[in-house]
Protein backbone atom coordinates (compact mmCIF):
# COMPACT_ATOMS: atom_id res chain seq x y z
CA UNK A 1 0.00 0.00 0.00
CA UNK A 2 0.68 3.48 -0.16
CA UNK A 3 0.99 6.65 1.42
CA UNK A 4 -1.06 9.86 -0.14
CA UNK A 5 0.76 13.08 0.23
CA UNK A 6 -0.19 16.32 -0.96
CA UNK A 7 -3.29 18.97 -0.25
CA UNK A 8 -5.98 16.75 -1.46
CA UNK A 9 -6.65 13.51 -0.02
CA UNK A 10 -8.79 11.04 -2.02
CA UNK A 11 -11.18 8.56 -0.82
CA UNK A 12 -12.58 6.27 -3.43
CA UNK A 13 -11.59 3.93 -6.24
CA UNK A 14 -10.05 5.98 -9.64
CA UNK A 15 -8.22 3.19 -12.41
CA UNK A 16 -8.35 0.47 -10.07
CA UNK A 17 -6.59 2.29 -7.27
CA UNK A 18 -8.52 2.28 -4.06
CA UNK A 19 -8.13 5.75 -1.71
CA UNK A 20 -9.09 5.08 1.92
CA UNK A 21 -8.55 6.62 5.15
CA UNK A 22 -7.16 4.72 8.00
CA UNK A 23 -5.85 5.68 11.69
CA UNK A 24 -2.47 5.61 10.10
CA UNK A 25 -3.52 8.02 7.41
CA UNK A 26 -4.53 8.72 4.16
CA UNK A 27 -3.49 5.06 2.06
CA UNK A 28 -3.79 3.73 -1.45
CA UNK A 29 -3.74 0.45 -2.81
CA UNK A 30 -4.11 -1.20 -6.11
CA UNK A 31 -7.93 -3.38 -6.16
CA UNK A 32 -7.41 -6.91 -6.97
CA UNK A 33 -7.82 -10.26 -5.26
CA UNK A 34 -9.41 -13.21 -5.86
CA UNK A 35 -13.14 -13.71 -7.14
CA UNK A 36 -15.74 -14.03 -3.94
CA UNK A 37 -17.59 -17.04 -5.23
CA UNK A 38 -14.43 -18.94 -6.24
CA UNK A 39 -13.23 -18.14 -2.71
CA UNK A 40 -16.91 -19.29 -1.67
CA UNK A 41 -17.14 -22.89 -3.67
CA UNK A 42 -13.32 -23.77 -4.90
CA UNK A 43 -12.29 -26.76 -2.87
CA UNK A 44 -8.49 -24.98 -3.39
CA UNK A 45 -9.92 -21.93 -0.91
CA UNK A 46 -11.23 -24.45 1.81
CA UNK A 47 -8.44 -23.23 4.59
CA UNK A 48 -9.36 -19.49 3.63
CA UNK A 49 -13.08 -19.82 4.35
CA UNK A 50 -12.01 -21.86 7.45
CA UNK A 51 -9.80 -19.09 8.48
CA UNK A 52 -12.64 -16.40 7.65
CA UNK A 53 -15.21 -18.55 9.83
CA UNK A 54 -12.76 -18.33 12.90
CA UNK A 55 -12.22 -14.66 12.13
CA UNK A 56 -16.11 -14.09 11.79
CA UNK A 57 -16.39 -15.94 15.47
CA UNK A 58 -13.45 -13.70 17.41
CA UNK A 59 -15.28 -10.82 15.36
CA UNK A 60 -18.54 -11.08 16.89
CA UNK A 61 -16.91 -12.48 20.20
CA UNK A 62 -15.22 -9.37 20.26
CA UNK A 63 -17.90 -7.01 20.13
CA UNK A 64 -20.07 -8.86 22.37
CA UNK A 65 -17.81 -8.34 24.69
CA UNK A 66 -17.19 -4.85 24.31
CA UNK A 67 -20.43 -4.03 24.07
CA UNK A 68 -21.37 -6.44 27.62
CA UNK A 69 -18.64 -3.65 28.98
CA UNK A 70 -19.78 -0.85 27.06
CA UNK A 71 -20.11 2.05 30.35
CA UNK A 72 -16.81 1.59 31.51
CA UNK A 73 -15.36 0.74 28.12
CA UNK A 74 -16.45 3.99 26.15
CA UNK A 75 -14.46 6.22 29.12
CA UNK A 76 -11.24 3.88 28.81
CA UNK A 77 -10.42 2.71 25.23
CA UNK A 78 -7.86 3.41 22.30
CA UNK A 79 -8.71 3.71 18.77
CA UNK A 80 -7.03 -0.12 17.99
CA UNK A 81 -9.12 -1.69 20.44
CA UNK A 82 -11.40 -3.64 18.01
CA UNK A 83 -8.43 -4.96 16.11
CA UNK A 84 -6.27 -5.75 18.99
CA UNK A 85 -9.32 -7.45 20.81
CA UNK A 86 -9.79 -9.45 17.60
CA UNK A 87 -6.55 -10.74 17.25
CA UNK A 88 -6.56 -12.00 20.91
CA UNK A 89 -9.89 -13.32 20.74
CA UNK A 90 -8.73 -15.44 17.52
CA UNK A 91 -5.57 -16.46 19.14
CA UNK A 92 -8.43 -18.31 22.29
CA UNK A 93 -10.66 -19.67 19.21
CA UNK A 94 -6.99 -21.80 18.12
CA UNK A 95 -6.81 -23.15 21.44
CA UNK A 96 -10.11 -24.92 20.77
CA UNK A 97 -8.97 -28.96 21.21
CA UNK A 98 -12.52 -30.21 20.67
CA UNK A 99 -14.09 -28.56 17.58
CA UNK A 100 -13.01 -28.95 14.21
CA UNK A 101 -10.95 -26.23 12.43
CA UNK A 102 -13.49 -23.46 10.83
CA UNK A 103 -15.78 -24.62 13.75
CA UNK A 104 -13.35 -23.46 16.49
CA UNK A 105 -15.52 -21.36 19.33
CA UNK A 106 -14.26 -18.84 21.89
CA UNK A 107 -15.98 -20.56 24.73
CA UNK A 108 -13.75 -23.60 24.13
CA UNK A 109 -10.90 -21.93 23.77
CA UNK A 110 -8.44 -21.01 27.08
CA UNK A 111 -10.45 -18.08 27.70
CA UNK A 112 -7.55 -16.85 30.13
CA UNK A 113 -5.41 -15.92 27.36
CA UNK A 114 -7.43 -12.54 27.65
CA UNK A 115 -6.54 -11.95 31.45
CA UNK A 116 -4.66 -8.90 31.72
CA UNK A 117 -6.24 -7.03 28.57
CA UNK A 118 -5.53 -3.84 28.16
CA UNK A 119 -8.45 -1.28 26.54
CA UNK A 120 -6.42 1.27 26.18
CA UNK A 121 -3.04 1.28 26.01
CA UNK A 122 -2.36 5.19 26.25
CA UNK A 123 -3.06 4.23 30.21
CA UNK A 124 -2.58 0.54 30.75
CA UNK A 125 -3.46 -0.53 34.70
CA UNK A 126 -0.69 -2.22 35.19
CA UNK A 127 1.84 0.79 34.43
CA UNK A 128 -0.99 3.25 36.41
CA UNK A 129 -1.91 1.52 39.84
CA UNK A 130 0.78 0.17 42.07
CA UNK A 131 -1.06 -0.72 44.79
CA UNK A 132 -2.35 -4.52 45.02
CA UNK A 133 -5.96 -4.58 44.35
CA UNK A 134 -7.61 -8.63 45.41
CA UNK A 135 -10.40 -9.41 43.49
CA UNK A 136 -12.93 -12.56 44.07
CA UNK A 137 -15.70 -14.26 42.15
CA UNK A 138 -18.60 -16.18 43.58
CA UNK A 139 -20.09 -18.24 41.11
CA UNK A 140 -23.07 -19.36 43.03
CA UNK A 141 -23.80 -16.12 44.50
CA UNK A 142 -22.66 -14.41 40.82
CA UNK A 143 -21.03 -11.78 43.56
CA UNK A 144 -17.10 -10.33 41.42
CA UNK A 145 -15.73 -8.17 44.13
CA UNK A 146 -12.51 -6.28 44.25
CA UNK A 147 -11.08 -5.03 47.30
CA UNK A 148 -8.18 -2.41 47.68
CA UNK A 149 -6.61 -1.86 51.52
CA UNK A 150 -6.39 2.33 51.89
CA UNK A 151 -3.20 4.03 50.17
CA UNK A 152 -1.94 6.78 48.88
CA UNK A 153 -2.81 8.42 45.68
CA UNK A 154 0.01 9.88 44.75
CA UNK A 155 2.01 7.41 45.76
CA UNK A 156 0.20 4.36 44.91
CA UNK A 157 -1.31 5.72 41.17
CA UNK A 158 0.92 7.24 37.91
CA UNK A 159 -1.97 9.82 37.28
CA UNK A 160 -1.23 12.13 34.18
CA UNK A 161 -0.20 15.87 34.77
CA UNK A 162 -3.40 18.05 35.68
CA UNK A 163 -4.79 15.34 37.65
CA UNK A 164 -6.71 16.61 41.05
CA UNK A 165 -9.13 13.60 41.72
CA UNK A 166 -9.61 10.25 40.62
CA UNK A 167 -12.05 7.23 40.31
CA UNK A 168 -11.63 3.87 40.75
CA UNK A 169 -14.43 1.68 38.73
CA UNK A 170 -15.24 -2.14 37.73
CA UNK A 171 -17.30 -4.49 36.42
CA UNK A 172 -18.70 -8.12 35.98
CA UNK A 173 -19.54 -9.63 32.74
CA UNK A 174 -21.99 -12.76 32.04
CA UNK A 175 -21.00 -12.99 28.31
CA UNK A 176 -22.71 -16.05 26.02
CA UNK A 177 -20.62 -15.62 23.08
CA UNK A 178 -22.88 -17.80 20.82
CA UNK A 179 -26.41 -16.65 21.26
CA UNK A 180 -24.28 -12.96 21.76
CA UNK A 181 -26.23 -11.95 24.63
CA UNK A 182 -24.55 -10.58 28.62
CA UNK A 183 -25.75 -10.05 31.68
CA UNK A 184 -23.28 -6.37 33.12
CA UNK A 185 -23.21 -5.00 36.14
CA UNK A 186 -20.67 -2.12 37.64
CA UNK A 187 -19.90 -0.49 40.86
CA UNK A 188 -17.36 2.36 41.80
CA UNK A 189 -16.12 4.71 44.06
CA UNK A 190 -17.05 8.01 44.67
CA UNK A 191 -14.78 10.74 42.92
CA UNK A 192 -11.70 11.04 45.52
CA UNK A 193 -8.95 13.74 45.56
CA UNK A 194 -5.44 12.73 44.22
CA UNK A 195 -3.37 13.17 47.18
CA UNK A 196 -0.68 12.15 50.05
CA UNK A 197 -3.83 11.58 52.48
CA UNK A 198 -4.18 7.30 52.57
CA UNK A 199 -7.85 6.75 51.33
CA UNK A 200 -10.33 4.59 52.89
CA UNK A 201 -10.44 0.59 52.18
CA UNK A 202 -12.19 0.37 49.04
CA UNK A 203 -14.74 -2.52 48.52
CA UNK A 204 -16.25 -2.70 45.09
CA UNK A 205 -18.97 -5.38 44.28
CA UNK A 206 -20.97 -6.33 40.67
CA UNK A 207 -23.30 -9.04 40.73
CA UNK A 208 -24.16 -11.26 38.01
CA UNK A 209 -26.67 -14.73 37.58
CA UNK A 210 -26.08 -16.95 40.38
CA UNK A 211 -25.22 -20.13 39.59
CA UNK A 212 -24.59 -19.53 35.84
CA UNK A 213 -22.53 -22.13 33.48
CA UNK A 214 -20.97 -19.28 31.50
CA UNK A 215 -17.82 -17.41 31.53
CA UNK A 216 -17.46 -14.01 33.48
CA UNK A 217 -15.22 -11.49 32.48
CA UNK A 218 -13.99 -8.97 35.83
CA UNK A 219 -12.65 -5.68 34.77
CA UNK A 220 -10.85 -3.15 36.78
CA UNK A 221 -10.32 0.57 35.84
CA UNK A 222 -9.32 4.21 37.16
CA UNK A 223 -10.34 7.41 35.13
CA UNK A 224 -9.07 10.68 35.99
CA UNK A 225 -10.71 14.19 37.12
CA UNK A 226 -9.43 17.76 37.02
CA UNK A 227 -11.36 20.01 39.07
CA UNK A 228 -12.07 23.62 38.34
CA UNK A 229 -14.21 26.03 39.64
CA UNK A 230 -15.72 23.21 41.65
CA UNK A 231 -16.96 21.19 38.57
CA UNK A 232 -15.18 17.94 37.44
CA UNK A 233 -13.64 17.36 34.18
CA UNK A 234 -13.08 14.21 32.59
CA UNK A 235 -8.90 14.84 32.25
CA UNK A 236 -7.97 14.95 28.67
CA UNK A 237 -11.36 13.25 27.13
CA UNK A 238 -10.43 10.40 29.58
CA UNK A 239 -7.35 9.78 27.07
CA UNK A 240 -5.44 8.39 29.96
CA UNK A 241 -8.21 6.60 32.13
CA UNK A 242 -7.17 2.76 32.46
CA UNK A 243 -9.41 -0.34 32.52
CA UNK A 244 -8.07 -3.80 32.06
CA UNK A 245 -9.77 -7.38 32.38
CA UNK A 246 -8.10 -8.81 35.41
CA UNK A 247 -9.63 -12.27 35.62
CA UNK A 248 -11.98 -14.38 34.08
CA UNK A 249 -13.92 -17.44 35.47
CA UNK A 250 -14.86 -20.25 33.44
CA UNK A 251 -16.79 -23.56 34.66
Amino acid sequence: MAKQTGIIRLKGTIGGISFYKTADGHLAREKGGVDASRIKNDPAFQRTRENGAEFGVAGKGGKVLRNAIRLLLQNAKDKRVVSRLTTDLLKIVKTDAVNERGSRTIEDGNLELLEGFEFNINGKLGATLYTPAVNAFDRVAGDATVGVAPFSAKKRIAAPAGTTHFKMVMGAAEVDFTKETFVFESDETAVLPYENAPTAQIDLTATVTANSTLPVVHVLGIEFYQEVNGEMYSLKNGSYNALSIIDIDTV
